[in-house]
């Protein structure tokens, strides 16, 4: 089960930040969001229906468009993936038998 949280902002509120305590998936349900990631090099405009997944540990500054917004965030998987003995992620659907590697 995850947990996801409804936000409306209005054209004209400050802009908002947030430290990422575990990996969300940020998505706009109405309106229009500017989102920008700090240590990225290019912000988000994002509309209705679109999403950005959000990495634990970053920051995000979150604005509005003209006519404000209404956004969810829930929470990511946080599973790590097992790796294969040169590095590279065993994808999910591959089950890993015993003397496999």
């Amino acid at each position: 089960m995850r947990e996801v949280r409804v936000f409306e902002l209005e054209h004209g509120e400050p802009a908002t930040s947030w430290r990422v305590a575990r990996p969300s998936i940020f998505k706009v349900i109405s309106g229009n969001v500017w989102l920008t990631v700090e240590g990225e090099h290019e912000d988000h405009w994002l509309a209705a229906g679109e999403s950005i997944e959000l990495a634990r540990g970053s920051v995000a500054w979150i604005s509005a468009g003209e006519e404000g917004a209404r956004f969810a965030l829930a929470g990511g998987s946080d599973r790590k993936l097992p790796k294969q003995p040169f590095g590279w992620p065993i994808p999910g659907w591959l089950t890993r038998r015993a003397g496999a590697f």
